[in-house]
């Protein structure tokens, strides 16, 4: 689509506030656009009172200008990625990636009820978000069209870059939170912050440029360790040192205390982007980091060795496809449904130690369900595991490495 294709109509925005989704919102109103706009909230940090982003939006010329609240949807979809143990290239836990789709599915649900089938977006063509945001409207709204204002031409001619976005919102007196001297973009929701661009673009630039928003580094932490709890039942986090609570509220935790002991704070990843270039990030998420330690040292207790095998397969399958933008397509939901059947069996509480920046386990226990029995791997005479049935067993298993021995070296030197 072309913005000369939007005169007239009613388009549904997806706007975080920043700099390109008001300076566009207020291009494509002069352009006769009819843009009104959505915004989520995810409970990102760096955005206290979302309210002010809605005021922001009307002021710089959206016809109309909603909040919705996501949190608990995208607490639902950040658990999915940790029973997946869904992490992309390097460790990235893929916070930003799922919560374009959380993002997506509720803007389309509040634009069908306003009747408008135009959704437009600020990411750039240089950039994953545009293919998540695109694929997911396909997958989940085929009727309804993508405006991407970065392809399109007239705007590209308009805007080059920041600078003459900067320069334009203060021709029109938009108040916008930017300046030129900005050193690094931030993304944020409840699961986790993703740093770049900006001066994070150059290799000469260490990691420790950012300053954490959601705890601190590792060597800043406290010199105490610290022990928290988690408790699962059927692959869900239902406590948090003993107090059952809700799941965005087991992440509220999990943020605030990992954040505050350096868990999952600074991780630099070079990563290969689905567009075909690579991309620099310097990425926090102490709660998914914290939970998501948490579910794998309960998930070694109950997979044997082929449902181990078949697991890490899936896991890799869904962090490629949550970053590539096919959430919502069969091939992800066929893995998320065997990815289930997993998580139902995982039931305990697992205890960890807290220590500038490590996660250590500290004993698990309601797990009784789990395959691991400690008689059974026993070095001492216990268990109903007898050390002299493995003569039969590794005679079994040595044939075809005996028959291979003759077959490439005749017989054996002695």
């Amino acid at each position: 689509m072309r913005v000369e294709d939007l005169k007239g109509k009613k388009i549904g925005g997806l706007v975080s506030g920043g700099l390109d989704s008001t300076t566009i919102t207020h291009w494509l109103r002069a352009q006769g656009a009819e843009p009104h706009c959505i915004t989520l909230d995810l409970g990102q940090p760096d955005e206290p009172d979302l309210d002010v982003v809605r005021q922001r939006m009307l002021a710089c010329g959206a016809a109309s200008a909603v909040v919705l609240d996501g949190k608990e949807a995208l607490a639902e979809a950040g658990l999915k990625v940790i029973q997946a143990q869904a992490r992309y290239e390097g460790g990235y836990w893929n916070t930003t990636g799922i919560a374009r789709y959380v993002t997506t599915r509720l803007a389309i649900e509040t634009l069908r009820a306003q009747g408008i089938d135009i959704l437009f977006h600020g990411a750039t063509g240089r950039g994953n978000d545009q293919v998540r945001f695109q694929l997911a409207t396909n997958m989940l709204a085929p009727q309804m069209e993508v405006y991407a204002p970065w392809r399109d031409p007239a705007m590209l001619d308009t805007f080059g870059g920041r600078k003459e976005m900067v320069e334009y919102a203060a021709a029109y007196n938009l108040p916008i939170r930017a300046s030129l001297e900005k050193i690094y973009s931030t993304d944020a929701n409840m699961l986790g912050l993703t740093h770049e661009a900006g001066q994070l673009e150059d290799l000469e630039t260490g990691a420790t440029l950012i300053t954490p928003e959601m705890g601190v580094w590792a060597w800043d932490a406290p010199d105490a360790p610290v022990e928290v709890s988690v408790t699962w039942r059927a692959g869900r986090p239902v406590a948090f040192d003993g107090v059952e609570q809700s799941l965005d509220d087991v992440f509220r935790a999990a943020n605030a205390v990992g954040g505050e002991h350096g868990i999952g704070i600074g991780r630099h990843v070079v990563e290969n982007r689905f567009v075909g270039i690579k991309s620099r990030g310097v990425y926090e998420a102490p709660g998914m980091e914290l939970l998501g330690q948490s579910y794998e040292f309960l998930l070694q207790l109950y997979l044997d060795r082929r449902a181990r095998e078949l697991f890490e397969h899936l896991s890799r399958f869904v962090a490629v496809q949550v970053y590539q933008g096919y959430w919502y397509d069969l091939a992800t939901t066929a893995a998320l449904d065997a990815l289930d059947r997993y998580a139902s069996l995982v039931d305990g509480t697992v205890k960890l130690r807290l220590y500038k920046g490590n996660v250590v386990f500290q004993g698990a226990t309601g797990a009784e369900g789990g395959l691991y029995a400690a008689d059974d791997s026993s070095m001492e005479r216990a268990g109903s595991f007898d050390h002299a049935d493995a003569e039969g067993f590794l005679r079994v298993l040595g044939v075809p490495a005996r028959n291979y021995a003759h077959r490439m070296f005749g017989e054996l030197k002695r």
